[in-house]
């Protein structure tokens, strides 16, 4: 690996809710997600299941981003939920909430459905998954919500996950499916900042080179 910098560009910003424009007003204002009329893109039958699953969904963000990226073919947000429910990536829980996305059977799923090879990244620090990125590679992050406001002061790391297409100048490029602009598509941030946020967990993900 090197430390060196690397990016892709052209990379496609795929929010978690069906317009990125629509992103400051449901997380800031609390705007009903079903106000923005692409929420119908995503291919779930009713509002009711869309509110309960955008929110949910930001690593099924960041995995369609890669997707469209390599030009890989698949179907809108509710089909690719239901591939990764059908492998254990996501998991209902009996008090109604879910669990997910699990990183292991999330990379037994899109390798043998789309022909991507996953690393899952354990106790990893930023700097090391950063250096993964290359020319074949991708990487999804564990970070706290917390850092699209990356000038405040953040309670905890982990519980959300953003994608990493380049790093540079002492920091990474990424997309965050939640974030708000500046913070949101092509957003950059010092290592020391996503540190902050940082879970030292993800996953490396690697097409077209193995």
């Amino acid at each position: 690996m090197s430390g060196g910098g690397f990016r892709h560009r052209g990379v496609p910003y795929r929010s978690q809710w069906g317009s990125p424009e629509w992103v400051a007003r449901i997380v800031a204002d609390d705007a009903d997600p079903c106000d923005d009329p692409d929420w119908r893109r995503s291919g779930f039958a009713t509002g009711d299941d869309y509110r309960f699953w955008a929110k949910r969904l930001c690593g099924l963000a960041c995995f369609e981003s890669a997707l469209d990226y390599w030009r890989i073919a698949h179907g809108p947000r509710a089909a690719l939920l239901d591939g990764a429910l059908d492998h254990g990536a996501y998991r209902m829980r009996d008090d109604g909430g879910v669990d997910g996305l699990i990183y292991r059977p999330f990379a037994e799923w899109v390798a043998a459905a789309f022909g991507i090879h996953v690393d899952v990244l354990t106790d990893e620090d930023i700097e090391a998954t950063a250096a993964r990125v290359g020319p074949d590679t991708l990487a999804i992050v564990s970070v706290s919500p917390e850092i699209r406001y990356p000038a405040h002061p953040n309670e905890r790391q982990g519980g959300h996950l953003v994608l990493l297409h380049g790093r540079g100048d002492g920091g990474v490029w990424f997309h965050n499916p939640s974030g708000v602009a500046p913070y949101q598509a092509d957003a950059w941030l010092p290592y020391a900042t996503v540190a902050r946020f940082h879970a030292r967990r993800g996953m490396a993900l690697t097409f077209g080179a193995r």
